[in-house]
């Protein structure tokens, strides 16, 4: 497989009252395709979030928007462009962050959420500085993930995105 320089198509999902940002690195080809974020069937984000929030899995993207921002969340990608091979996050080169401003004026943001350490150290590298705001890793939920990450420990990581609390963490 070769490299391919994509621009990210997909606009951000967000409102006036969305504290939790999550950032992925890029949709994927079959995100591109259907137009919209974690599109692949494989991959887990969705049925992660609906077990987190105790909703059905949405299928539709009207259903998946009314999911993020019902709970205030937003939800983008940290890259506006890169060149990569097909997926794989560990193939990104020549990669240019987004311009966050719009989203962060527009939204009362009080923590960024990563899904994946590709995208966690992306944000660091590049958009930390501009924002000011740490991000906090959680895994990822691609099925590449899957044997290191089974669905009940995703669900535990991700509850972070309703409790606002890491798992096993007593206050």
């Amino acid at each position: 497989m070769t490299f391919q320089k994509i621009e990210h198509p997909l606009d951000p999902v967000y409102d006036g009252g969305s504290r939790f940002l999550i950032l992925g690195t890029m949709p994927s080809p079959v995100s591109r395709e259907k137009s919209f974020y974690y599109s692949h069937p494989q991959n887990r984000f969705w049925q992660v979030l609906s077990a987190v929030f105790d909703v059905p899995i949405p299928f539709s993207i009207e259903d998946k928007v009314k999911l993020i921002l019902t709970h205030k969340l937003a939800l983008w990608d940290v890259l506006a462009s890169c060149e990569i091979k097909g997926a794989d996050d560990a193939s990104i080169k020549n990669p240019i962050a987004n311009d966050f401003g719009a989203l962060l004026a527009a939204a009362p943001v009080e923590r960024i959420f990563t899904t994946g350490q590709q995208a966690y150290k992306l944000y660091t590298k590049l958009c930390l500085p501009v924002t000011g705001i740490e991000a906090e890793p959680l895994p990822s939920t691609s099925p590449a993930n899957r044997g290191r990450f089974p669905l009940n420990k995703l669900i535990e990581e991700y509850t972070v995105l309703r409790t606002g609390r890491k798992p096993g963490l007593i206050l």
